[in-house]
């Protein structure tokens, strides 16, 4: 998989493989519920959007935005659905901790919906741990070496 920031081109892509996701866990969409979609070059212009290709197919996308003098946290984190499994999502997961560590962040910090097992048992195995719940959300941290 080939790993490189965002381009204006791969915003049709991007933002479909996200929904596509999205639809996947909640069964709905609600398309006001994501207007950071409509234009990510602008949305993530003071982050890093970074895109995962296998061959001509986007597979993999990720963000990491300042959250603080020396925390970043981790967005937008999605795998094509019949890309699982083949280890994009943790090149993609790892590609945002280097950035994070280039960037001077001494932590990176994520929320996924505490329901969201995959996702949770996903950056559990990545290094994350779970540091508190609330309004459905499980809160993680990672420390940066």
């Amino acid at each position: 998989m080939e790993i490189r920031p965002f381009h204006p081109t791969d915003q049709p892509a991007a933002k479909a493989l996200i929904l596509a996701g999205l639809v996947e866990h909640w069964g709905w969409l609600d398309p006001t519920l994501n207007p950071d979609l409509d234009d990510i070059a602008a949305s993530y212009a003071d982050g890093v959007f970074l895109v995962g290709y296998a061959g001509e197919q986007l597979v993999a996308t990720g963000a990491l935005l300042p959250e603080g003098q020396d925390t970043g946290r981790i967005v937008r984190m999605s795998v094509d659905m019949r890309e699982r499994r083949r280890g994009y999502g943790r090149a993609l997961l790892h590609a945002l901790l280097e950035k994070a560590q280039e960037l001077g962040y001494t932590q990176v910090v994520l929320e996924t919906t505490a329901t969201w097992a995959d996702a949770i048992q996903f950056y559990e195995a990545n290094g994350f741990h779970r540091i508190y719940e609330a309004d459905g959300d499980s809160h993680f941290t990672r420390v940066i070496a």
